[in-house]
Parts: structure tokens; C-alpha cells; sequence
């Protein structure tokens, strides 16, 4: 049997980054041949990487990185099980390189982005198993845009929870800053009017001649009525029809006009948005226990 050290432990910690302890196991696995060591962390961690996928992880924190001449740019919500993971340093990297290697990479989907490879070595999945199986909750990357543009690309993150990515020709550099911070507060659905879903203006419109009708005003004026919602339901929605947070007088649509810029597209992305959370009534299992 040989002596494990604790310089032996040190070396495959700092070659691993996973946990002193399961180095040692490792090595003690393995009788200290540290390749072996090495490639027996790589399995465990995958096993525990695939143990803590049922796990709901509905923190984290969303990522953006923007190539150097402003013409590429990608958003990433990664999620994790806690918010106080969430400020974790190496699960703050991991995101950060994750947005760079989906700007660097373009990968279709996050299956393709899974085999990508980060600027710190190793691929995006390697990495995300490893820090799972070192920080010890469900890790995954959930979603992602890249945008690839003629005019420039903008980032915006409010803290880490909400973030916006912004396709913009024209304008200067604070004209996009401040649309992309007016998204983050205003939450548009789309740009133009013209991008919203038939189906959802045909249920708005269901919804407005029904409220409507019950004010027992004749049929034409009804109508009218309903087109008037239908309107300021389309402004309010809508970011060119949206007051600017920054001079409610005067509209997005108006201020792109005075700059003589156009925005192409958008995305917003806020940690968390749509996973249903698991509540756990700690009370309630300790009474039924109770009754066992």
C-alpha cells in the first residue's frame, strides 16, 4: 500500500479542482498512481453529476460576454440549487465562459453547447460535472441567445438575476446601454408591433370585447372600444411603442428616430423565469413523521 501525502493530495486537488477529501479517496482507491486517481474522479464525478440532475435548480445567475469589436455577443442563464451558490466564484466563472464559448463557438443548441470548449480547457460539460461534483449541487445551463451583427451588439445585467442582450444599429454607446436597461425595466415582448403572435392579440381582443359587451353600448361602439385596448395593449407591450423610462414624453420609437438607429433584436433573461420551485413544508414532514 503506498503512502498517500499530503503534497500527492495537493497536486490532484489543483489538477482536478474537485475536493480535498475525495482526492484523498481517490488516491487511497488507487494506491496513489495519480493517473488512475485522476480518471476515478472523473467517473465519480459524473455519477454524482447525473445523481444531482433530479434536483430543481432554480437559482443562478445570468452571463454575458461581447466579442471585442462588438459585433458578436451571447447570454447564458446557468442555474444552480441555491442563491448563496450563486455567488460562488468558480460558478461565476463557469458561467462566464460558458456566454464566451457560446460566442466564440456558435454551438445550434445547448446539447451542441455541451461539447464546446471553455477558454479555461475542457469542455463545457467536463467543467460543469466537475464543479458539481465539487460544490455538491445540480448544475446546468439552461438557455441561450448569441447575436451576430452588421451594427453593434449590447449587454446589460442587472445584478446577476435579469439580463438583456441588444442588436442595434445606429447610435452611440449610451443609446444602447440605456435601451437595454429601459428592457430590463419596461420587459417588452418584442420589438415591433407587427412580431406579436395572432394568437395572442386574438385572445386579448376575446378578453376586451367581452368586458366591453357587458357595458351594454351598441355593437360599433364596442368595437371601437376593443380596437382602443387592442392599441394601448400593443404599446405597452411592445418596445418601440413603450415610453422611455428615461423621458416618459417621448416614446423608444421616437428616441431611435432623433439617433437615426434601429434595433434589430432583443432578449431578456431573468434567473428562474417559468421553473416551478419545490416548497418543502419542513413542518409539515416532521408532523407526519411524528405520526409513524
Amino acid at each position: 500500500m503506498a503512502e498517500i501525502t499530503a503534497g500527492m493530495v495537493k497536486n490532484l486537488r489543483e489538477a482536478t479542482g474537485l475536493g480535498m477529501m475525495d482526492c484523498k479517496k481517490a488516491l487511497v482507491e488507487t494506491d496513489g498512481d495519480f493517473q488512475a486517481a485522476e480518471e476515478l474522479l472523473r467517473i465519480k464525478s459524473g455519477a454524482k453529476a447525473s445523481k444531482a440532475a433530479s434536483r430543481v435548480a432554480a437559482e443562478g445567475l445570468v452571463s454575458a460576454f461581447i466579442s471585442a469589436d462588438g459585433k458578436i455577443g451571447a447570454l447564458v442563464e446557468v442555474n444552480c440549487e441555491t442563491d448563496f451558490m450563486a455567488k460562488n466564484d468558480g460558478f461565476i466563472t463557469f458561467a462566464g465562459n460558458v456566454a464566451q464559448a457560446i460566442a466564440q463557438s456558435n454551438p445550434s443548441d445547448v446539447a451542441a453547447l455541451s461539447s464546446a470548449a471553455l477558454a479555461e480547457g475542457g469542455s463545457v460539460e467536463d467543467v460543469r460535472k466537475a464543479l458539481i461534483m465539487k460544490l455538491g449541487e445540480n448544475i446546468s445551463v439552461r438557455r441561450f441567445v448569441r447575436y451576430s451583427t452588421q451594427g453593434k451588439v449590447v449587454a446589460y445585467l442587472h445584478g446577476s438575476r435579469i439580463g438583456v442582450l441588444l442588436d442595434i444599429n445606429g447610435g452611440n454607446d449610451t443609446l444602447g446601454k440605456d435601451l437595454a436597461m429601459h428592457i430590463a425595466a419596461s420587459k417588452p415582448i418584442c420589438v415591433s408591433k407587427e412580431q406579436v403572435s395572432q394568437e395572442l392579440l386574438d385572445t386579448e381582443r376575446k378578453v376586451y370585447t367581452a368586458q366591453a359587451a357587458e357595458s351594454g353600448k351598441p355593437a360599433n361602439i364596442v368595437e371601437k372600444m376593443v380596437d382602443g385596448r387592442i392599441a394601448k395593449y400593443l404599446a405597452e407591450v411592445t418596445l418601440l411603442g413603450q415610453p422611455f423610462v428615461k423621458d416618459p414624453d417621448t416614446t423608444v420609437e421616437k428616441l431611435l428616430s432623433t439617433h437615426g438607429a434601429q434595433v434589430n433584436a432583443f432578449t431578456m433573461f431573468v434567473v428562474g423565469e417559468g421553473i416551478e420551485k419545490v416548497v418543502v413544508d419542513y413542518a409539515a414532514e416532521v408532523a407526519a413523521a411524528a405520526k409513524v
